[in-house]
């Protein structure tokens, strides 16, 4: 099952969703091998919206781009809800001087990582993960 995009209460100016649902099942295919059934809702929101879920699912009272929840009840199933907050992504683009779709996309890419199993924690685990987003940008944009 393709990867499904919802909007609470924002717009994310996503285009392409069926492009880019068919890059993150092979993203996903490619890393996690004997994977069957890919089930990933994508819910952008706004900053208060990431916040509470932040604040009532992993106790953390801060602002973040992405919260990224893996559901999967068995190993050959992967079944998830990534949340993401535009806000950040905007400010986060401006603050590193990056086009919005470009970080938009590469915190889509980001929430796929992590369930592939790639960290973020520590920096070599930080540094691999961002080697990932790029490969995944450049493969995505043909850059």
């Amino acid at each position: 099952m393709p990867a499904r995009f919802y909007e609470q209460n924002i717009s994310s100016k996503l285009s392409q969703k069926r492009k880019l649902s068919a890059f993150l099942d092979s993203l996903i295919v490619r890393h996690i091998k004997k994977i069957k059934v890919i089930s990933i809702s994508y819910i952008f929101c706004d900053d208060a919206y990431l916040l509470s879920i932040n604040k009532q699912f992993l106790k953390h009272d801060t602002f973040t781009d992405i919260i990224t929840f893996d559901l999967s009840e068995t190993i050959d199933e992967l079944q998830a809800e990534i949340y993401i907050s535009i806000e950040r992504v905007r400010e986060n683009a401006e603050k590193f001087k990056e086009d919005y779709q470009s970080e938009l996309h590469r915190v889509i890419f980001h929430g796929a990582l992590h369930l592939c199993g790639f960290k973020d924690k520590v920096p070599a685990d930080k540094k691999k993960m961002q080697q990932m987003e790029n490969k995944c940008l450049k493969g995505y944009f043909k850059i």
